[in-house]
This record gives C-alpha cells, structure tokens and sequence, in this order.
C-alpha cells in the first residue's frame, strides 16, 4: 500500500467518476488520500468527499496563494473558525506563488504568514505551494517565531538541492509526483541529494500526470509510475519505496486520531 499526500479530489474534473476513479486508487494499492484545501469555495466539497470517504480521504485546511487577493482576510475568518469544530490532517495548501501574477504579493506574504501561526497554534502540519518562491518561502519559514515546531511537506518541489537541504534542515519532507518522470525537468539530479527518508509521494490530482499520461487527468493510481522511477533513481525496489515513503508520510500529517 502506498499514500498520495497531495490530491485536489473535490474537483470538478473528477464530478462524473470520482467514485470509480477512487475505487481505482484502492485496487492500485493506494491506503490514504490527503487532501489540500484551496479556498473558501472548495471546502464544503472537500469535506463531502471526506465525509463519503471515511478513513480514506483526509482533508487540509488553508487558502491557496493563487486564490488570495484583496479579500483574504474575509476568506481567512471564514475558514479559522474550521479550524475548532474539525479535525484536519494539516494546514494547507498554503505558501507564495510568483509564477503568474505578484498584483498581491504583500497580501501572499501576510495570508502565509498568518496561516502559519494556525499550524503553531493548533500543532498543525503543514503543506507548502512555492513557485518562483522558494527563496521567499524558506525565508518566510526562518522568520516566523518557534519556527522550529514547524514540519510538513514542501509540495511539488522543484528547487535546488542547496534549497532541498534548507528545507531538510527544518524538519519539512520533499513532495515528488508526476514530474519527476518527466525529461529533462532536473528533479532526477537533486533527488540524488535528498535521502530517500525525507521524501512522500504525491500526484496533485488532477494536474501532473506522469509519463506516459502527461498532459491528461491524473488520479492516485498513478503514483505506481512514480513509485518506478523512484525506485530507479534510489537503486531499491518498489516495495522499499512504498514502504519509507509511507512511514515518512504518516510523520508528516496528522491522522492518527483518525485511524
């Protein structure tokens, strides 16, 4: 059994076979479904799937960098008050994206910041959304008093190893999914610095497929290919990687309440 620790299934790209697709999941052998929250829209769909999936699918709480504009704060009161009546597995996806627009970067900045005080707070994991960020977003991570009682998963990581090693130093396991199977996309050389004991899998479902699916939906099942080319790249067997990834995801996210 393996665990895909990232996975938007409340989507509507999953509105007409969720049910299969998750059926899916479990005959490819995957255990646990984590699940980042987005926004304010995408919570009370998320907790259904949760609610319709129990001890399966496990839900996340926070406000996506890309969804925070000039009413995040409005979004944020909404979603704390979750945060005292429901049981998450982790604070997320939260983080800094500079990818595509920086119109809110201050307001990115203080939603991350203040969200990270939840996750201190109500001793909370944490899943991490960084693009064109990830200097930003180890820096915000440093500042924050207690820091040190920080953990969680640095999702989709696609830095350097210098940044994997800062990340690993704060106690933070590295994300890999589909794109690892991609050409040329330079996660294979940075793996080879990372221990295999701090990394989790994760699909990003339904974006990132993997080889041979790239540009498709993709769904948990998927994450055997990945499994593959971990395997490959750590010189171990699939078993191995299934086994530690999924050690290393169960002290990363807190479920155990719910087991």
């Amino acid at each position: 059994m393996f665990i895909d620790t990232h996975a938007h299934l409340y989507e509507e790209a999953f509105d007409l076979d969720r049910n299969e697709m998750l059926k899916k999941a479990k005959k490819a052998g995957v255990s646990h479904i984590f699940m980042p929250n987005i926004d304010i829209e995408s919570l009370p769909l998320m907790l259904e799937v949760e609610k319709l999936n129990p001890n399966f699918c496990f839900s996340m709480l926070g406000l996506h960098p890309c969804q925070v504009n000039k009413d995040f704060k409005l979004q944020l009161n909404i979603l704390y008050p979750y945060l005292l009546k429901h049981s998450f597995c982790a604070i997320g996806e939260i983080g800094l994206d500079f990818f595509h627009d920086t119109t809110f970067e201050n307001e990115q900045y203080e939603a991350f910041n203040i969200q990270l005080e939840w996750a201190l707070e109500q001793k909370l994991p944490i899943n991490i959304h960084s693009r064109k960020a990830n200097d930003e977003s180890i820096k915000t991570l440093k500042n924050i008093s207690n820091s040190k009682d920080l953990y969680g998963v640095f999702h989709c990581f696609s830095g350097t190893s210098q940044q994997a090693k800062q990340l690993l130093d704060m106690n933070f396991k590295i994300g890999i999914g589909g794109v690892v199977t991609f050409k040329n996309a330079g996660l294979v050389e940075v793996l080879k610095t990372v221990p295999l004991s701090q990394i989790v899998l994760e699909t990003d479902a339904p974006y990132l497929a993997p080889t041979p699916f790239r540009g498709k939906r993709n769904e948990s099942a998927y994450l055997t290919y990945v499994i593959e080319k971990l395997a490959d790249i750590y010189e171990t067997t699939p078993l191995e990687i299934k086994k530690i990834t999924n050690e290393n995801a169960l002290k990363s996210f807190k479920i155990e309440q719910k087991i």
